[in-house]
């Protein structure tokens, strides 16, 4: 195989990515930790310095949060890592990555252990960690063959993706919109399946507010939250099985006060999941009438805080070419063949797919039980999918693949 040295070199990167993944796992950088993911990326800075790559630290815009009390913060993210090379290359791929974790800084889970020869248990070393290890050695090996001059990079990695990508998506559409090819390096399943397409996600806030009045003497004048609220929430769980594969789920709700108080104050928290544009732009218009609907009762308001912040990715035709090309190189490779099967989670994936750029979005290490105490990396999966990202690289560099068609953005 023309490739086979560079795949024999990223062979003995072994011991070094599985170094270099307990290093940063054992950094926390949860998503509202700046100072943890500020470390992060000066480690990831310092194991990308041979790529010769032009690096930005970009710091990003303050996001919205509404606390329990209805009060909205403006909270910054971490730095966002931004390297490129050959910019101006008449073929660019974009590449993903995440700094951040879903584990606070006070959280207990903080550092790496070995549960046996080929299992290592930590914060971060499937999701993602171990991917931005497998993607900078990748690279590595794309820079050290013959082809890497056919085309450019850019890499991309967030500090906010845990949270919605909200702050970071911007960059993220830009880099999309001039880039051929996707690759983002979340983690796939133990098996080696890869997620294919992703439901689109949206994150929601509906503030009630009403009139408090004392519940024995003048319970007459007040406007009840809570009941109003209530009202709202039963129809927007009643949205479930209405719309083929939209889900509403109904995920925490705060308010209210002493007993014999009339509760002028209510918030509910929710979470709306749809597999197609269409889906989406239902749920949009479900979710206005009933804030309509109850926020027109006498002394009530409903406040709407949040949005879709990940669009639905289809399956479409650029995506089956690129995971075609995948395939073939996992054959290529001897390994088992690569599957793909849809999901209800999302990633930024999502991002790039609404930009209209075909992207694999699991091409990180294997592992499993992500955003828990017993998330796990299987330590050969780290020069396993290094390899079959490093042989994608370098089969579209060299010509030898053909590039998927431009898809068109859901968005559009």
């Amino acid at each position: 195989m023309t490739y086979h040295p560079i795949l024999e070199w990223i062979e003995q990167q072994q011991d070094k990515m599985l170094a270099n993944v307990l290093a940063l796992s054992n950094l926390n950088s949860g998503s509202a930790n700046v100072a943890g993911i500020e470390q992060v990326v000066d480690r990831l800075s310092d194991l990308a310095s041979s790529l010769g790559a032009t690096e930005e630290r970009i710091s990003l815009a303050p996001r919205s949060e509404v606390l329990d009390n209805g009060q909205i913060l403006e909270k910054q993210s971490g730095p966002l890592l931004r390297l490129t090379k050959r910019p101006n290359a008449n073929r660019r791929i974009l590449l993903v990555g995440h700094s951040d974790t879903v584990y606070p800084v006070d959280h207990a889970f903080q550092t790496c252990r070995h549960l046996d020869d080929n299992t290592v248990n930590g914060p971060g070393v499937a999701d993602m960690k171990g991917g931005l290890v497998v993607m900078l050695t990748a690279l590595q090996a794309l820079e050290r063959s013959r082809f890497a001059e056919n085309i450019g990079w850019q890499i991309i990695i967030n500090p906010d993706e845990e949270i919605g990508s909200f702050a970071s998506a911007p960059y993220l559409d830009e880099a999309a919109r001039a880039a051929d090819v996707g690759m983002i390096f979340e983690p796939a399943l133990a098996d080696g399946t890869l997620a294919g397409a992703r439901k689109g996600s949206g994150n929601f806030s509906l503030i009630a507010r009403g009139k408090a009045a004392h519940a024995g003497r003048e319970h007459h004048l007040g406007r009840n939250a809570i009941a109003a609220l209530a009202r709202a929430m039963t129809l927007l769980d009643g949205l479930n099985g209405q719309h083929e594969g939209v889900t509403i789920n109904l995920a925490k709700l705060t308010g209210g006060g002493p007993n014999n108080v009339v509760p002028d104050f209510a918030l509910c928290r929710f979470n709306i999941r749809v597999p197609t544009p269409e889906g989406q732009s239902w749920a949009e218009e479900q979710l206005a009438q009933i804030v309509a609907r109850i926020g027109t009762e006498e002394g009530i308001t409903l406040e709407l805080h949040g949005a879709f912040g990940r669009q639905p990715k289809v399956m479409d035709k650029a995506h089956e070419q690129l995971f075609a090309l995948l395939r073939s190189c996992g054959a290529d490779l001897g390994l088992p063949p690569i599957e793909a099967k849809a999901t209800g989670g999302c990633c930024d994936g999502n991002n790039l797919a609404a930009a209209g750029l075909a992207n694999i979005d699991t091409l990180g290490v294997r592992g499993g039980a992500i955003h828990s105490t017993d998330e796990f990396l299987l330590v050969d999966s780290l020069s396993e999918r290094a390899k079959l990202t490093a042989l994608l690289l370098m089969k579209l560099a060299a010509g030898e693949a053909n590039w998927p068609d431009r898809a068109t953005s859901v968005s559009e």
